[in-house]
């Protein structure tokens, strides 16, 4: 097993496949870097892949403290510069986005050339002028209910969610692999990190970020109104923007071969989004 150790003494989990070039991807909440395995092979036919859990996830270590987006950052941070990585694309899908967000903040693009930003809308709550929320997530009562689901009914919510990310159907070795990926994540963690996430505004950032950027956006997720994460898109400069016309959030595995061309393409275009 490939481990590295944050500054805190967390370890974090990877993956590593392919030569080249770093790309760098990071999960959404609940899951792990296993649910980009119908990418991974074609990727690192071109790339250095590398997936990580996040603190919390997988096969990472599961600590009582430490669930909160910037510190899920400084994990990142503590990834690339003890693998010593450089002229990276990182690429967040969901939670991942506000990671890299967090990151950039921090630390500015130090050691990145590239992101790629997959079905995450800057601002999950309702406000009076932020219409396109979390279609279940969209304030403190719903967040509320939220977390008792998580914590009552485990697994009758971690099937919803397949259900909900995917507009396909996984094969059964597909649903027992996610479903385990998911049960490795303790309720605990889980609900820390969403109560932090949840509540974050990210559309002051955007319009600063001077990293090429590729925003990828599913016209059928059910877990964001499409215009959300198109936001995100329009509002980074020069950022390129790639719908997915037949994807719900995990577009990455409804389309595999548009995500993976999508992603490659932009690689192979280092220093443009366009």
């Amino acid at each position: 097993m490939s481990i590295i150790k944050t500054n805190d003494g967390t370890k974090i989990f990877y993956e590593e496949h392919g030569s080249g070039r770093p790309l760098v991807m990071i999960h959404g909440w609940g899951f792990s870097g296993r649910f980009f395995h119908r990418n991974m092979d074609a990727l690192a036919e071109h790339a250095r892949v590398i997936t990580i859990d996040l603190r919390g996830h997988g096969n990472s270590d599961k600590p009582t403290h430490g669930y909160r987006v910037p510190r899920l950052a400084r994990d990142l941070y503590d990834v690339l510069t003890t693998l010593d990585l450089q002229d990276i694309t990182v690429l967040g899908w969901s939670l991942g986005c506000p990671v890299i967000w967090s990151y950039l903040e921090l630390f500015g693009t130090e050691r990145l050339a590239q992101a790629v930003f997959v079905e995450q809308s800057p601002r999950q709550y309702y406000a009076h002028d932020w219409k396109y929320a979390h279609t279940t997530c969209y304030d403190d009562a719903s967040f509320a209910f939220t977390k008792a689901q998580v914590e009552m009914a485990t697994s009758d919510f971690d099937k919803n969610q397949l259900k909900t990310i995917m507009a396909t159907e996984p094969t059964p070795e597909e649903r027992e692999l996610m479903l385990g990926e998911m049960a490795k994540a303790p309720t605990s963690a889980r609900n820390a990190i969403m109560a932090d996430h949840t509540r974050y505004d990210w559309r002051d950032l955007l319009p600063e970020i001077d990293l090429p950027s590729l925003v990828l956006v599913a016209r059928e997720d059910k877990v964001f109104p499409w215009q959300g994460p198109a936001w995100v898109g329009e509002h980074i400069p020069n950022a390129q923007t790639v719908f997915f016309e037949k994807s719900s959030h995990a577009l990455f595995l409804d389309e595999p071969e548009k995500f993976n061309e999508s992603v490659l393409s932009f690689m192979s275009n280092q220093g443009s989004a366009s």
